[in-house]
């Protein structure tokens, strides 16, 4: 597999309908919310999806949610140790961590895309190699201020037995209204190729993207109130690309079709061409 040669800039639009996109636990896990009442969903929430996304699809993954398990590993050291040529490195009196990093982008897809820290405890005085990845992605944010609904809701049986107690047990439980978010990332190629990033890995990347709700439903996000609408795809023709990241993350230009949006047809997007770049545009399923 030929690794990647070519700086990647993408964008996805996705909307939120009576659902929690990301809770704040700090703030009663409320969905995430600035200081101007934009929504926000955290980049380590996107990059969960991702990874489940891709964990879906057969690719090996190191950061693996306990509840999506596909091995039986109840920790990332029992995890890195199942790989015998990293379990002799972590035995060894010396490490190496250009041969641990190689050899852990080699067996996971997530380590060669977002890059891990591997600090481990070892008798010889254990490991410690942080991987820098190539992927990165921003926060998502809001196009609009969002409006956020709370319930109350009650509980109407006993958790333990043996115990008296009503149906007045309360809970709140919060959701997004509706909001649009957009959020951007990147691939870099300098790092992709310390990582061994290829172009198939892209590939794979691009379809998670494009499908990153699929088996993602929960009691806060109910099948199909999250929507993945359109994702921006542009490949550079060079390492270094030929514009900024930031330049043609600025090329989607949003216009707001009346002046309180509710659904996704109240935005027109629309993408500025930049001279010698073409855009990819992949609808959502």
């Amino acid at each position: 597999m030929n690794t990647l040669d070519h700086k990647i800039d993408f964008a996805v639009v996705l909307s939120v309908t009576k659902a929690n996109p990301n809770g704040d636990p700090l703030n009663g896990n409320r969905p995430r919310q600035n200081f101007d009442g934009y929504g926000e969903i955290s980049d380590v929430a996107l990059k969960r999806k991702i990874r489940n996304r891709l964990q879906d699809l057969g690719e090996s993954i190191f950061v693996q949610s306990n509840d999506r398990k596909s091995d039986s590993y109840g920790s990332l050291r029992e995890r890195a140790d199942s790989n015998v040529e990293l379990e002799k490195i972590l035995k060894s009196k010396t490490v190496s961590n250009d041969e641990f990093a190689r050899i852990a982008c080699q067996e996971w897809l997530d380590v060669r895309s977002f890059g891990q820290v591997f600090a481990f405890k070892g008798d010889k005085g254990g490991v410690s190699v942080g991987i820098r990845g190539p992927v990165s992605i921003h926060p998502a944010t809001s196009l609009d201020p969002i409006d956020i609904s709370s319930i109350q809701i009650t509980k109407s049986v006993n958790t333990e037995p043996g115990v008296s107690r009503g149906s007045d047990t309360m809970g709140m439980k919060h959701r997004v209204d509706f909001g649009v978010y957009m959020f951007y990332g990147s691939i870099n190629t300098q790092l992709a190729e310390k990582t061994g990033f290829t172009n198939e890995d892209a590939k794979k990347l691009q379809h998670a993207l494009v499908t990153l709700f699929e088996n993602d439903a929960s009691s806060a996000r109910p099948e199909g109130s999250m929507e993945v609408h359109k994702v921006y795809w542009w490949e550079h023709s060079s390492k270094l690309g030929q514009y900024s990241s930031a330049k043609v993350h600025r090329s989607v230009k949003v216009e707001r079709l009346v002046d309180q949006p509710k659904s996704i047809e109240d935005y027109k997007f629309t993408v500025q061409l930049l001279e010698g770049l073409e855009v990819e545009q992949i609808h959502g399923i």
